[in-house]
């Protein structure tokens, strides 16, 4: 890990998740409990790194999201390396936590995930639009196969090419695929949660129309679960 004198700083811009240097993006969710805690500890976060230099140069970004079930934040941070994460894991890391669950005791950790990005669908620029909402769609398979795991978004993409009625209120979609060969993560970019939701209900099993190329990728052998989540982007914090 390189070390850094630069200063942290908050942004409201989202991040650039296809950005080429974030060679190790990675997602964990707390639950909070309630709208307060939630606002409590993005507060604590923001506070607690806020007040300490940018502690890699290898650390691109750190976003945090509040999810529309009141109770759960989302955290995205963007590494070059998983070594740099490590490092900073092993030297920098326990004292945000402890000065977070001070402000904000019993914070549930459900756990972090170490990803790869794979593949985007959407402009680099967005369009020019800014994402009114963040929807997570978490795919776990039964066990690792990392073929498995590029084949099925592979047929996403394809379903996608073929979709006769792409609803106007998405922006991008940026698929990860888990270290451990298990799990695909679509951090999708929406203009509004509302049209997240109309897009739901229209025709078909979730947001694709229904033709074959779509009951292909939502029967895939080997899927065993899939869970969508909506955010809001609370936090962002990068180097200054």
């Amino acid at each position: 890990m390189t070390g850094t004198s630069r200063t942290t700083r908050r942004t409201d811009s989202h991040p650039d998740l296809a950005d080429p240097r974030v060679g190790a993006p990675f997602f964990s969710a707390w639950r909070v409990g309630a709208p307060l805690r939630q606002r409590r500890s993005v507060e604590a976060v923001a506070a607690a790194w806020e007040r300490r230099p940018w502690p890699a140069d290898d650390l691109l970004g750190y976003h945090v999201y509040t999810g529309h079930d009141a109770s759960t934040l989302l955290h995205y941070s963007q590494w070059a390396s998983e070594q740099a994460y490590e490092a900073f894991a092993r030297t920098r890391r326990q004292e945000r936590v402890d000065e977070i669950d001070t402000a904000v005791p019993d914070i549930e950790r459900l756990g972090l995930t170490r990803y790869r990005h794979y593949r985007s669908r959407g402009p680099a620029d967005r369009g020019g639009r800014t994402p009114g909402c963040i929807v997570i769609v978490d795919v776990e398979f039964e066990g690792p196969d990392s073929a498995r795991q590029h084949a099925w978004v592979d047929a996403v993409f394809e379903a996608l090419a073929n979709e006769p009625a792409p609803h106007p209120g998405g922006i991008s979609a940026h698929f990860h695929l888990s270290t451990d060969g298990t799990r695909v993560l679509n951090y999708a970019e929406w203009d509004s949660a509302q049209s997240h939701l109309d897009a739901l209900s229209a025709p078909g099993d979730g947001i694709g129309s229904a033709t074959a190329l779509w009951e292909r990728v939502q029967t895939w052998p080997g899927l065993k679960s899939t869970t969508v989540s909506r955010y809001d982007h609370a936090l962002g914090l990068v180097p200054d």
